[in-house]
């Protein structure tokens, strides 16, 4: 199944080749994605993020509800991986 995940633009910056790029938060988990085909996104805004790519942007009331209905159906479990510089992926983290 393709979804696309909604979530809040943190930061907008153009990468060294020139594209579009910006850091997203999905529900505290925040990624790089390519911003090109929503140009228009601006921190604060909501986008919906499909692949890497932001496909729209939406309203903060539409974002809280798919995201909720995702969480309903288990579909999140992608952001629940591990990030670097997380503590819990850390495998020294919490050894004696």
């Amino acid at each position: 199944m393709c979804l696309g995940v909604p979530g809040k633009v943190v930061s907008v910056e153009p990468d060294p080749l020139g594209m579009h790029m910006g850091k997203v938060s999905f529900g505290g988990i925040t990624k790089e994605v390519c911003l090109a085909y929503t140009p228009e996104a601006e921190v604060g805004d909501y986008v919906v993020v499909h692949v890497g790519f932001s496909i729209s942007v939406i309203d903060e009331e539409q974002a809280h509800e798919v995201f909720r209905y995702l969480k309903e159906m288990g579909e999140l479990a992608e952001l629940e991986v591990p990030q670097p510089g997380d503590a819990s992926s850390d495998p020294q983290a919490g050894a004696a």
